[in-house]
């Protein structure tokens, strides 16, 4: 089955751009729609299961969202499509905080520049399929000073509402973990996609040796995080590790 992707971007050439990038990026067969404007776009998501991918459906796989369009901003279809089974990228001009921050809190997997070179953007797509965030390099060096200010104790220069930083290591008493109730256990499958996490095994690795396609298997790691309650590998594996999930 190919892999479906939608392109939501007005500017007819740089959705010719964008779609370059993805053909490039991926291996796998694909599909590829275009959406210029949220209105198409909604129509598409539509007959795809609306903005929670309903079973029975084939939903999107992956969704590449310009924030600035004809008749609203990305931010708005990002924010309705919160529980849509996809990897929702935005693709922009803006590399400022305004834009940076919000986009992230609205649900977007990753934030690319088109201004990028052809070679950067599909090195940053690719890295889906390494179970990486896809951010322009730009955009990883705003977020790494944005954390390294936040945690010194410096004053942030993000908008209000712009994301927490991480707790500075050492700071307070360990936290006990308390078991997870029994509607969040994983899965089997969601337990084998664990332990080659765990094992340090790319996102693609895992699609092999499971016999399964690397967006099943990203699916399985959002899973996997929303029950664990965490937002990297390494946390998932310290917690499985402690809770005796592998």
């Amino acid at each position: 089955m190919a892999v479906k992707v939608l392109i939501v971007e007005d500017n007819p050439v740089a959705r010719s751009f964008l779609a370059r990038v993805v053909r490039e990026s991926f291996s796998d067969a694909h599909q590829i729609t275009e959406a210029g404007d949220l209105e198409s776009a909604r129509r598409h998501i539509a007959l795809t299961g609306g903005p929670q991918g309903l079973h029975g459906t084939d939903p999107f796989r992956l969704l590449l969202v310009d924030l600035e369009l004809p008749d609203g901003n990305g931010m708005e279809l990002l924010a309705e499509l919160a529980h849509y089974p996809a990897t929702k990228i935005v693709a922009t001009l803006y590399s400022d905080d305004d834009h940076l921050f919000p986009a992230l809190q609205c649900g977007a997997d990753g934030y690319l520049l088109k201004e990028d070179r052809f070679e950067v953007l599909v090195e940053e797509l690719q890295k889906i399929v390494r179970g990486q965030p896809p951010l322009s390099p730009a955009i990883a060096r705003r977020l790494l000073a944005h954390f390294r200010q936040t945690a010194g104790g410096g004053a942030s220069t993000t908008s209000p509402g712009a994301l927490d930083a991480p707790p500075v290591a050492g700071s307070s008493r360990p936290i006990p973990i308390e078991p997870l109730p029994e509607t969040e256990r994983l899965t089997p499958r969601e337990t084998e996609v664990l332990t080659y996490l765990s094992k340090g095994f790319t996102i693609k690795e895992i699609a092999s040796l499971m016999g399964i396609k690397w967006f099943t298997v990203n699916d399985h790691i959002k899973s996997i995080y929303k029950k664990l309650n965490v937002s990297s590998r390494a946390e998932a594996a310290v917690l499985a590790s402690k809770q005796g999930l592998v």
